[in-house]
């Protein structure tokens, strides 16, 4: 999709963002969207062009690292509750719990016994968050090996993009049969009525998140609420100008 098309078809979409956002406020509801996929399917990119628009203060994004010494002794979902929204917010996770479905198995970073324990617990906590009030909101972003591999040579050749290649992400690209067979799993144990997953082409990046976030738009048809009209009183005087007198002294810009 051309990036002309593609900002043209983003720009509405984001003001309906904006209109979710405000009914979420008013509503007091409480969502949380969780962005999985395989490396390079463009979750930073999606995320990103749903909360550019929206106040950060009332949609969060949570991208922990992984767990230190503390948090692997804890229950495992423990470090997750945490970030869970309160009344009127929207929480987006840049990768969730799931990665002991995906990640952690498929590089030995878990035994199988804790990833099939994930799997058997994964629906019991998400029922849990459910009947709380939640709104759970579960996407998968999918995306063809060839694809993925020249996405992996775009950010090996960028230095912009380099930091998202990890040595976990070099390895990981030789195993996505493997990565396909833990997902196919994942799906079978925990897609579900209450939390159910919804599965994203992003062969296409751009189409792909416009998809999205129709699709998660369309959780709520009826959204929409009338907004309050803000007028902006004439100054009582001339502008000012923005004047230093201190010893500090503004910088001298070369453009």
């Amino acid at each position: 999709m051309k990036r002309k098309a593609y900002e043209k078809a983003l720009a509405p979409l984001q003001v309906e963002l904006n209109a979710l956002a405000h009914w979420l406020r008013h509503s007091g509801q409480r969502v949380v969207v969780l962005m999985e996929g395989r490396d390079t399917a463009g979750k930073g990119g999606t995320i990103n062009a749903i909360t550019q628009r929206l106040n950060p203060r009332q949609v969060h994004v949570v991208a922990l690292p992984r767990p230190d010494e503390r948090e692997r002794s804890q229950w495992y979902f423990q470090r997750y509750v945490q970030h869970l929204p309160s009344a009127g917010e929207l929480v987006l996770f840049d990768r969730s719990w799931y990665n002991r479905a995906g990640v952690e198995p498929v590089m030995g970073f878990c035994t199988p016994q804790e990833h099939h324990a994930f799997l058997r617990e994964a629906p019991v906590f998400e029922r849990a968050l459910v009947d709380s009030g939640i709104r759970l909101v579960k996407y998968w972003l999918s995306v063809d090996q060839e694809k993925q591999e020249e996405r992996f040579a775009e950010r090996a050749a960028d230095p912009r993009k380099r930091w998202k290649l990890s040595p976990v992400d070099l390895q990981a690209r030789r195993k996505y049969r493997e990565y396909g067979e833990a997902r196919d799993l994942m799906l079978e144990h925990t897609h579900t009525p209450y939390a159910p997953w919804t599965l994203v082409d992003f062969n296409d990046q751009r189409a792909g998140r416009l998809n999205l976030i129709q699709h998660l738009l369309d959780q709520w048809p009826d959204r929409r609420l009338e907004a309050e009209p803000v007028t902006l009183e004439p100054l009582p005087g001339p502008p000012g100008v923005e004047e230093f007198r201190g010893p500090v002294k503004p910088i001298v810009g070369a453009y």
